[in-house]
């Protein structure tokens, strides 16, 4: 595929999830240095942000300095004034945090903060699976041409994106492409995150194994349980998949 990155600018960069907490530092599209991972595990708002401070700052450390911080972050949120909102999956954040401002002022350069979800779908539509699929097609001589794409992330929850046209399409409240607001037809007073997740597969393992989920193996575990390889409920382990 040909490099179409031609931006000089450093930036750094985090994937927050509910589960870890990675930096990267970036150029040309590729990464600089090693990226860095921590907990996204804390008991407090002022814990969590001064983590997210520490990872950036280890970022510096290795690149000397950078143009932007520019990184992925669920929602709900107010993405353009980086406000982040009241999360499910990282409970600290209650009542509306002004994240982009906070990491501005400690390291004064622009901070840009998005869905994960989104950014995950737009970076596969501008440098990966798009771009590829069509230089594929124009290897073959096709005229076909892909520019509309449907994303999906599988993690501590579950998230999506769109882009049409190679556009981003957010929506009037950043969270066109949320779907773990569907309905659950597994709970159905519960959204269908609940049955799509890393708890949800530790959920189910749990029940049926009369265990405290606490004492839940992961996920990916549960996996080698099912097919065999690690001792455990394996009937457990097949309805936890099953179920997802």
């Amino acid at each position: 595929m040909k490099n179409i990155y031609k931006d000089k600018r450093v930036v750094l960069s985090l994937d927050a999830g509910g589960t870890n907490l990675v930096f990267s530092a970036m150029k040309f599209g590729k990464q600089l240095g090693q990226h860095l991972k921590l907990s996204a595990s804390v008991d407090s708002l002022a814990e969590f942000l001064n983590r997210i401070a520490r990872g950036f700052s280890e970022l510096l450390k290795q690149v000397g300095s950078a143009d932007a911080i520019s990184f992925a972050f669920p929602g709900p949120a107010d993405y353009p004034k980086g406000i982040i909102g009241d999360l499910e999956n990282l409970p600290v954040f209650k009542g509306g945090v002004a994240l982009a401002s906070f990491l501005q002022n400690k390291f004064n350069i622009p901070v840009y903060i998005n869905n994960d979800g989104d950014l995950f779908t737009l970076g596969e539509a501008i440098g990966g699976l798009l771009p590829y699929v069509n230089e594929k097609l124009n290897e073959q001589k096709s005229t076909r041409e892909y520019r509309n794409l449907i994303g999906v992330t599988l993690g501590t929850g579950f998230g999506g994106g769109l882009v049409s046209n190679l556009q981003l399409i957010q929506g009037d409240n950043s969270a066109a492409g949320e779907i773990n607001r569907m309905s659950n037809p597994i709970l159905s007073d519960s959204s269908v995150e609940e049955s799509v997740s890393i708890r949800a597969v530790k959920r189910v393992y749990a029940y049926e194994s009369k265990i405290k989920l606490e004492n839940c193996p992961s996920p990916e575990e549960i996996f080698y349980i099912a097919i065999g390889e690690k001792a455990g409920n394996k009937n457990a382990a097949i309805k936890s998949y099953n179920s997802l």
